[in-house]
């Protein structure tokens, strides 16, 4: 079953969340709070949403996701940051239904495009998202400014 994020799920996300970092091979990057993630999801502007995939009420996998905006479609899109599946879930189709779900969503809400960003180096993860049909943007890097760069460049 797949169902969207309660606040009474925020526990739930930010341990998985940290069991995402760990599989990334970063297990102390994450800094977000309970707090953090409750506000971002279900205070007054939220900037982000969450499902939650279970079975018999235990979280087996959850994807959090936000809307960006193509001027080249002139429509917005779906962008899911983060999908992450239990290691004693993997290969039972919840990986498959979170990517579903999303991709309904994305066409329910007239979304022009539905994508993600996969670490170079997780193989198994590549190989699952072609077997969806997505294609890789080998064209495309992403670029990232934080923390002190992010000050300097708003200071000018």
């Amino acid at each position: 079953m797949i169902r969207p994020a309660t606040p009474a799920d925020v526990p739930t996300i930010l341990a998985l969340v940290r069991e995402l970092a760990a599989f990334e091979r970063e297990p102390d990057a994450v800094v977000a709070t309970e707090a953090d993630l409750a506000e971002a999801l279900f205070g007054d502007r939220p900037a982000a949403e969450a499902v939650i995939a279970e079975d018999a009420g235990e979280p087996l996998g959850f994807a959090l996701f936000f809307h960006n905006f193509s001027t080249w479609t002139g429509k917005r899109g779906l962008y899911l940051e983060d999908l992450y599946v239990t290691p004693a879930a993997r290969g039972r189709g919840v990986g498959t239904g979170l990517l579903r779900h999303l991709a309904g969503i994305a066409l329910d809400r007239g979304c022009g495009r539905f994508e993600w960003s996969v670490l170079d180096w997780n193989a198994d993860a590549i190989a699952f998202y072609r077997a969806m049909g997505a294609v890789g943007m080998d064209e495309w890097t992403i670029q990232r400014v934080t923390g002190e760069a992010l000050q300097r460049l708003a200071r000018g």
